[in-house]
C-alpha cells in the first residue's frame, strides 16, 4: 500500500480522532523512525514517552519473540510468572506493596479512583488545573482541558480543580468528604510544568496531616524518564498509590496501579491486564534500564539538552527533569524577508525590516501570521526532527533513555534552522 492509498484508507475505515502529522511511519532503530520512502527522523517524542529504551532495542524484542513463542495470553483466573516477576520488580522499586495490571494510563488512574473511594469510603477528589489524568469517562473528570470534556457532560462528580504548586489552595480544598489528592508530579500535558522544590513534600505532608490519600500520575513523568524511576523519588517521599504507564514496556499497552492498599477479589478485573506478552516487554525494558544506567544518563543528556536549548533563538524557557523536557517560545510571527540563519541570533521577527516608508502600503497588506509550537514542529518533521507541541506555545521533548550528545546536537541544529528561518 503507497502512501496515498494507506491515508485515504485511514480516513474510509478508522475514526478520526486523531489529528495526524503528514508522515508514514514504517520502522524505527534506536533513536531514529523511517517513513516509507527510507528517510530517517530523530524521534525526540518517542510515542509520547512510551519507547524508553530505543525502538526495535534487541533486548525488548527478544523477550516478546520468545514469550510469544511460549505463551502469548491466558485469563486472570490462573498464575503466570511474567505478571509475578513484574510485580515483585515495581514493588521494590516504588517502595510500595501491591499492583494490579491493566493496559494504559487511563485505564491505571481509574482503578487508583476506584481504590481510594473502597479505602477511604469517601467521593471527592482534589485534582489539578491543566492537569491531564486520561480520557475514559472517570480519569476525564479528573482532566482540565474542558474542550476534552464538553461532548461527555455530565461526567462523574466529585472532582475539585485547584492551582497546580499551590499548597494553601489544596489544603483549602480538603474536606471530610475527600478521598484523595491526585497529582502528576511533573505536569506533561500543560507544558512539563515541574512544581517548586518542596511542592510535592509538602502534599505529602498536608495529606497525611488531613488523613487523605495521596495518588501519583506518573503515567508520564515514571520509568525512569526523570533521572529516578518515579519522579516523587526527587522529592524522598512515597505516595499511597502511584499509576504507571506509557514507557513501562517500551511501547507494547501495559498499565499499572501499584499501592500499600488492594482490592479485594471481585472488586476490579482487566481480560489483558498482565497479559504475558506485556509483562515480558515490561521486565526486560526495566532490566534493560538498570543494566544499562539509564536513569543515570538521562540525567546527564537532560542537562545537556536544556543547556543547549536554551541558547536557541525565540526560546523563552526550558522546563522539565532528565529527558521530560518543555521548550516556551516567546510570539513569533511569520516574517517571508527573513533570511538570518545565524545559531544565536535573536531576532524580534515582529519588527518589520524595510527602511523606506513608501513601502508602507505594501506591509499594511501584508498577512502576518503568528507561528505557533505545532507549525514549528511541522518544520522540524521535514528536516529529520520529530518532536511535538505540548500546548500552543511549548514545544515538548520525550526522547528514549538511550539518547545521546550526537543525538541532541543534530536535534538542536534542526531546530535552530527552523526558528531562524521563520
Amino acid at each position: 500500500m503507497n502512501k496515498e492509498e494507506l491515508k485515504f484508507n485511514e480516513k474510509k475505515y478508522i475514526m478520526q480522532t486523531y489529528g495526524r502529522f503528514n508522515l508514514v511511519i514504517d520502522k524505527g532503530k534506536g533513536v531514529y523512525v523511517y517513513d516509507k520512502d527510507g528517510k530517517e527522523y530523530l524521534d525526540f517524542i518517542g510515542g509520547i514517552a512510551c519507547v524508553s529504551v530505543g525502538h526495535s532495542n534487541i533486548k525488548v524484542c527478544k523477550a516478546i519473540a520468545e514469550q510469544a513463542k511460549i505463551l502469548i495470553h491466558v485469563s486472570n483466573l490462573y498464575y503466570t510468572e511474567p505478571q509475578v516477576v513484574l510485580a515483585e520488580k515495581l514493588v521494590k522499586l516504588s517502595g510500595l506493596k501491591k499492583c494490579f495490571f491493566c493496559n494504559s494510563g487511563a485505564e491505571a488512574n481509574e482503578a487508583a479512583i476506584k481504590l481510594a473511594k473502597k479505602i477511604t469510603k469517601k467521593t471527592h477528589f482534589i485534582v489539578c488545573e491543566h492537569a491531564f489524568h486520561g480520557r475514559t469517562h472517570g480519569s476525564l473528570a479528573a482532566t482540565w482541558k474542558q474542550k476534552y470534556k464538553e461532548p461527555f457532560m455530565p461526567l462523574v462528580e466529585g472532582f475539585v480543580f485547584v492551582e497546580y504548586n499551590n499548597i494553601k489552595a489544596i489544603e483549602d480544598a480538603i474536606t471530610d468528604k475527600t478521598a484523595a489528592v491526585m497529582i502528576e508530579p511533573i505536569q506533561g500535558e500543560a507544558g512539563v510544568i515541574v512544581p517548586d522544590e518542596d511542592y510535592l513534600k509538602n502534599v505529602s505532608e498536608i495529606c497525611k496531616k488531613k488523613g487523605v490519600l495521596l495518588i501519583f500520575d506518573e503515567v508520564q513523568s515514571g520509568n525512569g524518564k526523570t533521572g529516578k524511576f518515579f519522579a516523587y523519588e526527587h522529592s524522598e517521599i512515597k505516595p499511597d498509590i502511584v499509576t504507571l504507564a506509557k514507557g513501562l514496556a517500551n511501547g507494547v499497552p501495559i498499565g499499572v496501579c501499584i499501592s500499600n492498599y488492594e482490592f479485594e477479589k471481585g472488586d476490579h478485573a482487566s481480560t489483558f491486564g498482565g497479559n504475558n506478552l506485556a509483562c515480558a516487554a515490561a521486565n526486560a525494558t526495566i532490566d534493560y534500564v538498570l543494566e544499562n544506567k539509564l536513569m543515570e544518563n538521562a540525567v546527564k543528556i537532560g542537562e545537556y539538552m536544556t543547556k543547549e536549548l536554551k541558547k536557541l533563538p525565540h526560546i523563552k524557557e526550558v522546563r522539565g527533569k532528565g529527558l521530560m523536557i518543555g521548550a516556551e517560545i516567546d510570539e513569533i510571527c511569520d516574517n517571508k524577508n527573513n533570511n538570518s540563519n545565524s545559531y544565536n541570533n535573536n531576532i524580534n521577527l515582529n519588527n518589520n525590516n524595510h527602511k523606506d516608508d513608501n513601502n508602507n502600503e505594501n506591509k499594511n497588506n501584508e498577512k502576518v501570521e503568528k507561528i505557533n509550537a505545532k507549525k514549528i514542529c511541522e518544520k522540524c518533521m521535514e528536516k529529520g526532527l520529530l518532536i511535538n507541541n505540548a500546548t500552543e506555545n511549548t514545544l515538548r521533548f520525550l526522547p528514549p533513555l538511550i539518547t545521546k550528545k550526537r543525538h541532541v546536537d543534530a536535534a538542536v541544529k534542526i531546530l535552530n534552522d527552523v526558528l531562524v528561518n521563520l
